[in-house]
């Protein structure tokens, strides 16, 4: 029994069927030909996503990614700071005190997990600033992904690793060149720095790509992603801007662009946002058919749950690596 097969098995009602059938959906989509984009929020870098996500992107599972400055450089942190890493299982007990004490002992806490700031972001930010300043001393601008793929490809960080490189989807994406959108990369720990270096005139804020040519590069390789099979699916992990930002570029390419499009082939959300107030991270997925994101036709699904349980489930069912004793 494979991990599907066992998901056919034990999960029949309310959100393991809405988990069940994305999945079935999912690996369909990629049988016929299709591709993957996968949209992600939240903290899932750290929470290390990157076990079932990195073998994703490097079976071929996962074509595109757009997702937060935060995921972005999270990935990079957890290979060089693994070690230095605390977890808090108690976190829910904490007072503002032992917050406090977190903070007085250069950690930055996210839920249960602690990311170490000399181990992690100080050992990053002199090696990309080299980048950085590299660039503007040639005239090159990147996007801020791109700073990552370099820094990850040459070498820089070899001498730093303490996590498992095969658990670092970042790593796999730079060897494949995946097409990425990080749109609000400002919001990120790496973004506040380079904003920092480039008030105080130390770099050009000009050798960073941004948001609206995040755009222009998904209106070229969204078309060329979506010509085969059943076209380029959508798989989105929290709301926010990493979902909300690459979904606009189906009506985008239609209403202002005026070209031929084809739409987006399939939709699932993990989201525990409430449907209603207005929110469109919580928003159900008929509603982006009004938006003409989605059509009547295109396969949606949306889980509402822990996208920490149901992401690597998920993952691993459509990876297919395990077989199940039925004993």
């Amino acid at each position: 029994m494979n991990t599907l097969d066992l998901f056919k098995k034990l999960f029949h009602n309310f959100n393991a069927r809405a988990m069940k059938d994305a999945t079935i959906a999912f690996k369909k989509h990629l049988d016929d030909g299709g591709k993957m984009m996968l949209a992600m929020g939240g903290a899932m870098s750290s929470a290390q996503m990157g076990v079932t996500l990195a073998p994703m992107i490097k079976e071929g599972k996962i074509h595109a990614i757009s997702c937060t400055g935060a995921n972005l450089e999270e990935s990079v942190f957890r290979l060089v700071a693994h070690d230095s890493y605390k977890d808090y299982p108690d976190y829910r007990y904490f007072t503002k005190e032992d917050d406090q004490k977190i903070l007085d002992r250069g950690e930055r806490r996210v839920t249960d997990t602690s990311i170490p700031e000399e181990e992690a972001f100080r050992v990053v930010e002199p090696i990309i600033l080299k980048k950085w300043k590299e660039a503007e001393a040639k005239g090159e601008r990147y996007f801020p992904h791109e700073y990552f793929y370099q820094i990850l490809l040459d070498g820089s960080l070899e001498a730093h690793h303490e996590g498992d490189k095969e658990a670092c989807w970042l790593l796999e994406a730079a060897k494949k060149n995946l097409p990425m959108v990080v749109p609000g990369w400002e919001d990120s720990t790496l973004g506040n720095i380079f904003a920092g270096y480039v008030k105080a005139g130390e770099v050009n804020v000009n050798v960073m790509k941004g948001g609206i040519e995040y755009m222009n590069a998904l209106y070229d390789w969204y078309p060329e992603l979506a010509k085969d099979g059943p076209g380029l699916g959508f798989f989105q992990i929290g709301g926010g801007i990493s979902g909300d930002f690459p979904i606009c570029v189906v009506p985008s390419i239609k209403y202002d662009l005026k070209k031929e499009v084809r739409p987006w082939g399939y939709f699932c959300q993990i989201s525990d946002s409430t449907t209603s107030y207005g929110s469109y991270s919580g928003a159900t997925p008929n509603e982006k058919i009004t938006w003409d994101k989605l059509t009547v036709h295109t396969p949606m699904f949306v889980i509402e749950s822990d996208a920490t349980i149901v992401a690597p489930l998920i993952f691993e069912a459509v990876l297919d690596r395990y077989q199940i004793s039925e004993k």
